[in-house]
């Protein structure tokens, strides 16, 4: 486990930029609510969608997005390593024959995604909806599109509303990007 370091935690927002501001964070979470609750809003009641958060990242998101949607859901989370893609926590329910919204906070190179959304389908999940809080810009193809974008961003490196550097700044309410050469190498 990493100890906490305070200098360390100020010295990666010291020369940071905001390119997302708290009200346009809370306006894409509304944007992105508007969207699902215009495709589930009027689903027959035996085929409401499971919604998947995944872990961590997409907590601040998925917290932010349930209270605004307008129609039955049942709530999981699956958390999943980025890095490796193994599944940490798997789905309880069952998703044979269900509709999956799946929650993120960003899709970035798309990797972790597109694995996930994989796994659900060999599952049996019927088809999977995938909702970002954040699309991150690159100039390669991406193996997963989202099917709904809160906000676009540039390629850099974000922290704040559920991502973070070092395990630091999820709590932000928008988001900040980072100097390269304020991260240390993984």
């Amino acid at each position: 486990m990493q100890e906490f370091n305070l200098a360390r935690a100020k010295s990666l927002l010291a020369h940071a930029e905001e390119i997302v501001d708290e009200e346009a964070a809370r306006a894409a979470v509304r944007d992105v609510a508007a969207a699902l609750n215009d495709r589930f809003g009027n689903a027959e009641e035996e085929h409401f969608p499971l919604v998947l958060g995944v872990m961590g990242g997409a907590v601040v998101f998925t917290g932010q997005l349930l209270p605004q949607l307008r129609f039955p859901l049942e709530f999981d989370y699956i958390h999943v390593s980025r890095y490796d893609g193994k599944w940490k926590v798997v789905p309880r329910p069952n998703v044979t024959g269900r509709t999956i919204v799946l929650l993120d906070d960003i899709l970035d190179e798309g990797e972790t995604l597109a694995q996930v959304k994989a796994r659900l389908l060999e599952m049996g999940a019927k088809e999977v909806v995938i909702a970002v809080f954040a699309d991150k810009a690159h100039k390669r193809g991406k193996p997963v599109k989202a099917d709904i974008v809160g906000v676009s961003i540039p390629n850099r490196f974000v922290v704040g509303f559920g991502m973070d550097a070092e395990g630091y700044w999820r709590n932000l309410p928008g988001l900040w990007a980072l100097r390269p050469e304020d991260l240390k190498p993984r």
